[in-house]
């Protein structure tokens, strides 16, 4: 029986057990570390986010990104993009110093067990613990549009699908999407010599500005300060300050999560995309079929003006949507027992335990709750220190041998704002 399982192995699930195990739990991790990194993101990405913005979170603070690369001879400061494939290997270096062996099972379920929990690994072994920790990523939680849902996987697929965009060479690709994803997988098929557009329901292009100098005038960064997020106050409060993010009321926190931090490109991948790809602004896909060659598009306007296009595979880079229906991991009573907001994402208590006491939630699920931040690494930091205390708070109060029983649905009850986790 272990203190706490932690499912998944990315960033915030490492820094999680590293948090987990400083505090002398008895921890186990299930998860192939770093795998989204590695296995779903194509070769030639960079992280949009800052170097410093981007580690991951153990208690001390040795196992940095900074310190990875001077490990490695690597080039790394404030505004100088890291590639993708430096930041996996960053996780991989970060999980065999600062957390303990990982597990690379996968789970395959989660359900409720008189003394916590149980959860069945891919191969059938089945692993109790008095708490769990879920930081599955974003990969449950793409998001499609409507109208190219059941059509072929060799037809449609979505950005996070593809480690290698090789096989789309001299072909014609349409991309959906007008954020960092689409832009960036246009740039790289571009330069690979794919045929390839942008469509976009939005109708301009929103690009990230160069960020200014780490040091700079005072009054400069007093009036637009420097934060994981970005430069300004707001980013600065979303980045920093997440515990008082989730004292904002729940209309507040569902509508900023939602529209906070929109789509847009890196200030680096402009020159890319501008010159080489097509982009055709403000038609959403109302509809599409497959025909002979590969996919006909249909698009429409705001003004109800439309357009057919033909191509031979679409790329969906529409993003990801976190709810707790899409937690399929869970047992349909552990997934029926959590209390969810207006947007279906889960309530979550100030220490990210859930309504199901000891079922606790990490990462892009936890954005409604407690910011933007969550949907960046940067966020791992402030939720690795935080969960665990809640976990630690979980187990001091649930007596040796206590039954733990699923709630009805409800809201939960806000506790003081001057209670420790």
């Amino acid at each position: 029986m272990y203190d706490l399982l932690v499912v998944g192995a990315g960033p915030y699930g490492l820094s999680v057990a590293s948090h987990a195990a400083d505090a002398g739990l008895s921890l186990r991790v299930l998860g192939r570390p770093m795998a989204t990194w590695r296995d779903h993101m194509p070769g030639g990405m960079f992280l949009k986010s800052e170097p410093w913005a981007s580690n991951l979170a153990d208690p001390r603070a040795r196992w940095r990104l900074d310190t990875y690369c001077a490990t490695r001879s690597l080039p790394v400061g404030h505004a100088r993009p890291i590639p993708v494939e430096t930041f996996a290997e960053y996780g991989l270096w970060f999980a065999g110093n600062a957390v303990p062996p990982v597990d690379e099972r996968m789970a395959s379920r989660v359900t409720i067990h008189p003394t916590g929990f149980e959860v069945l690994t891919e191969d059938g072994e089945a692993l109790r613990a008095r708490t769990v920790a879920l930081a599955v990523g974003v990969l449950p939680f793409l998001e499609v549009p409507p109208a190219l849902r059941g059509l072929d996987p060799t037809l449609v697929s979505h950005s996070s699908h593809h480690r290698d965009l090789g096989h789309f060479r001299g072909r014609d690709v349409t991309v959906i999407g007008g954020g960092q994803a689409a832009l960036e997988t246009a740039a790289l098929l571009s330069e690979q010599g794919t045929r390839v557009r942008v469509l976009s329901r939005a109708d301009r292009l929103v690009w990230n500005d160069v960020p200014p100098p780490w040091q700079r005038p005072w009054w400069q960064a007093a009036r637009a300060p420097h934060s994981g997020l970005g430069c300004g106050w707001r980013n600065w409060f979303y980045a920093e300050r997440p515990g008082l993010f989730h004292r904002l009321p729940e209309a507040s926190r569902v509508r900023i999560a939602a529209t906070a931090l929109g789509p847009a490109g890196a200030w680096w991948v402009r020159d890319r995309v501008e010159p080489a790809v097509d982009v055709l602004l403000g038609h959403a896909v109302a509809g599409a079929r497959a025909v002979p060659g590969g996919v006909r598009l249909r698009t429409v306007t705001r003004h109800g003006e439309s357009l057919s296009l033909e191509t031979e595979h679409v790329i969906a880079a529409t993003g990801f949507r976190a709810t707790v229906d899409k937690l399929d991991l869970l047992s349909g009573e552990l997934r029926g027992s959590l209390a969810t907001a207006a947007d279906d994402s889960p309530v979550l208590d100030r220490c990210f335990e859930s309504s199901q006491p000891g079922l606790f939630l990490a990462g892009l699920l936890t954005a409604s709750a407690f910011g933007p931040a969550m949907r960046f690494v940067h966020g791992a930091t402030f939720t690795a220190s935080t969960l665990v205390r809640g976990v630690r708070r979980r187990l001091r109060t649930a007596r040796p041998g206590a039954v733990f029983t699923v709630p009805e649905r409800r809201e939960l009850v806000a506790e003081p704002a001057e209670a420790p986790c």
